[in-house]
């Protein structure tokens, strides 16, 4: 057992990820696939990035917030996609001790930026319509800059904390984890040490992370309800609840596929709903947030197209 503290504290060891299927056939087939969709979801959250750094129209703290999520997804993909094609392309399922690790500890970072800058949009949203008169005032270029700053300060100590406590364990050599990537719950899972303060500790960050940042977003909602119904033009209850269309589609999309991989996870043996639903919320959603966002916000769309008109004139 010294001996295999040693490699598991010096890096030596490996772990094999199982990945999405063994099937030699369909490798080829997954390796175009995925990536076709990383190289859509970086083009596509660079163009969001470009289009409202480029356009002072929607210098705002709506869209300033969106820049920042359309970053954090170019990372949160970056972590998983490029080591998954490295090693089919290699027909390999080795990843280092040190890079699982590695893996983990941005994974979190950038998922539980993901959820602060959600939360972040959806206060946005409330004090728009809610108190429309005070929304400059309110959100206020400090504020925007300073609520990115503190989410990046939280998601960073406690998935440091995670990270420490995940090198205390101990684990067998080409552990096999039925995952594409490495991710906390199923490093867990095949330990060989205790992991009882491990999970402890999940349970509690997973509470305030993800609970309280879904408590705000549904608070925020109701009150944005409230505000429409209490408003006597239809014409205007459309134009307001348009602005939140958006948010509300990343939303239910992000949210709805982590609560089916939790739930797969947890409440089954079986791996396989729960990497279906991973590839929806690691892959498939920042992979279609730039086009919901551009397809059913104007300002996006009108930004977008003064963009492309300015680089066609400079041809």
């Amino acid at each position: 057992m010294n001996d295999m503290e040693a490699e598991n504290h010096t890096g030596v060891s490996q772990f094999l990820l199982l990945g999405l299927s063994g099937d030699p056939d369909l490798q080829p087939l997954l390796f175009g696939l995925f990536l076709s969709m990383y190289l859509v979801t970086v083009l596509g959250n660079l163009l969001i990035i470009l289009t409202i750094s480029s356009d002072s129209h929607i210098h705002t703290p709506m869209y300033f917030f969106l820049s920042n999520l359309s970053f954090v997804d170019i990372c949160f993909t970056s972590t998983t996609v490029p080591k998954m094609l490295v090693n089919i392309q290699a027909h390999s399922k080795d990843i280092s001790y040190r890079g699982c690790l590695t893996q983990v500890y941005f994974f979190m970072i950038f998922a539980g930026m993901d959820n602060f800058l959600l939360t972040a949009m959806a206060y946005d949203r409330f004090v728009a319509i809610c108190h429309p008169l005070n929304y400059t005032v309110i959100m206020n270029p400090r504020l925007c800059v300073l609520l990115v700053l503190t989410s990046w300060f939280i998601i960073f100590w406690v998935s440091l904390l995670h990270l420490l406590l995940i090198m205390r364990l101990n684990f067998s050599v080409h552990t096999e984890i039925p995952h594409f990537f490495c991710d906390l719950p199923p490093l867990l899972k095949v330990a060989s040490s205790d992991t009882h303060i491990n999970n402890i500790t999940l349970y509690v960050a997973t509470a305030l992370l993800g609970v309280f940042p879904v408590t705000g977003i549904l608070y925020s909602y109701s009150q944005i309800v409230s505000s429409l119904m209490r408003m006597s033009s239809t014409e205007s209850k459309c134009k307001a609840f348009s602005t939140c269309g958006s948010h509300l589609c990343v939303v239910s999309l992000y949210y709805g596929t982590s609560l089916v991989e939790y739930l797969s996870f947890t409440l089954t043996q079986s791996s396989q709903g729960s990497t279906i639903a991973s590839v929806m919320y690691t892959v498939v959603t920042p992979m279609l947030n730039p086009f919901i966002y551009s397809l059913r916000n104007k300002d996006v769309k009108g930004a977008l197209g003064r963009l492309l008109s300015r680089a066609a004139s400079c041809r």
